[in-house]
């Protein structure tokens, strides 16, 4: 019994002393608030290892590629795709309805117009008309005088 307990003590300060030892010689993810990438370095002293890029001042690359095999990043840039895809097509299926709309109504207006110059045509004709029935009928009355009214 005493062995079986003195292994596992054993057993539990060499993993404690591993753990301690990978947290000294692991840098810290985030830097310390105030303080700049030089102080950062400063700080992380005996260190041989380079600094983060974002400690130098250069801005980190996105962390999934492109080709990524994360099916939800994956998902995400179809997703993304797929948006783009539709608005550009809603865009172009916009810029086409505003021109048959213009085109429309461009004809209409011809049309209107020209049923307006149609009915001036008529309304003139139905005048003319008029005016030689009212003519026949005003030299048919004087030659008859017995016409009542």
């Amino acid at each position: 019994m005493t062995q079986i307990r003195t292994l596992l003590i054993g057993t539990v300060l060499t993993a404690f002393a591993a753990t301690v030892a990978v947290a000294q010689t692991a840098q810290p993810a985030q830097p310390a608030a105030g303080l700049n990438g030089q102080a950062q370095i400063a700080v992380q002293g005996a260190n041989a290892a380079p600094a983060a890029p974002a400690a130098q001042g250069v801005t980190p690359a996105p962390l999934a590629a492109p080709g990524s095999t994360d099916p939800l990043v994956q998902k995400r840039d179809a997703d993304a795709k797929a948006n783009a895809e539709y608005r550009a097509s809603k865009k172009a299926s916009k810029a086409e309805l505003k021109a048959q709309e213009k085109a429309a109504k461009s004809q209409y207006k011809e049309q209107v117009s020209g049923a307006k110059i149609n009915q001036k045509a008529d309304k003139q004709a139905a005048n003319n008309e008029m005016k030689i029935d009212m003519q026949g009928q005003a030299g048919e009355q004087t030659d008859g005088a017995d016409v009542k009214h």
